[in-house]
């Protein structure tokens, strides 16, 4: 789901070489996406107030194009977020209403959870926004992302955690502007998809809240699935 959510392998890395930071911060960018993709997913949020799960469908066209809809519970049937390059709506059926979300409510949650809506709004790649610095342990990668001058982001920077043998991330670190740890997502189960081994749980938690996750579990992931722009309207997301 999440933009948190093209290519899924670093096919022009020489066999045994080493990824440079760039590289492999590229091959971390576009984990989940492809060129599009489709898929069923639920979400687990769990915080001292309340439990709820939903199952979503999601679908994806590059950076610029996401459909997020509510499944289940049936109370939230319906329920959608549309992204179109630099905008986003939400669809509220209960009251049959399309909503757009202003820039000031960007860092709100997104259904109650633990993802704001500009973790679903990410349009740009990590790799042209951030410098990325490498160390390397005997089972690690540990990028470490500062952003641009020119980048519009809340963090401060981040560190991403890859497994050196697979390539795929094991934890994801945010800090805030005052370098502060502010969030932790870890990446478990790896399953395959398509031919793709991916992890299908994601589990994110504010570093400052206690018994507080949210956990979303792929339960089936398409890659190069028939999608167009046209695809994500305003239409499609009210159906």
């Amino acid at each position: 789901m999440l933009s948190v959510l093209a290519a899924c392998s670093l096919l022009t890395l020489p066999a045994q070489a080493e990824p440079t930071a760039e590289a492999l911060l590229e091959h971390l960018d576009q984990l989940y996406q492809q060129d599009s993709a489709q898929a069923t997913l639920r979400m687990e949020i769990i915080n001292p107030d309340y439990e709820r799960t939903l199952r979503l469908e999601s679908w994806s066209l590059g950076m610029d194009y996401s459909l997020v809809r509510v499944l289940e519970p049936a109370r939230d049937r319906g329920v959608s977020t549309l992204k179109r390059e630099n905008e986003m709506w939400n669809y509220l059926p209960r009251v049959n209403r399309t909503v757009r979300v202003p820039p000031s409510m960007m860092m709100g949650s997104w259904m109650g959870s633990d993802f704001t809506n500009d973790d679903l709004m990410r349009d740009t790649s990590w790799a042209e926004e951030y410098d990325v610095s490498m160390t390397t342990t005997d089972s690690t990668h540990e990028l470490t992302l500062v952003p641009r001058e020119q980048t519009v982001t809340v963090w401060g920077r981040m560190e991403i955690s890859v497994d050196r043998d697979s390539l795929l991330p094991l934890e994801q670190r945010y800090f805030n502007e005052r370098d502060e740890l502010a969030r932790v997502m870890t990446f478990s189960d790896v399953r395959d998809f398509g031919g793709l081994s991916l992890p299908a749980r994601l589990t994110l938690e504010p570093a400052d809240k206690e018994d507080q996750r949210t956990t979303v579990i792929y339960e089936s992931l398409a890659f190069d699935v028939d999608l167009t722009p046209d695809f994500f309207s305003l239409q499609n997301l009210r159906r």
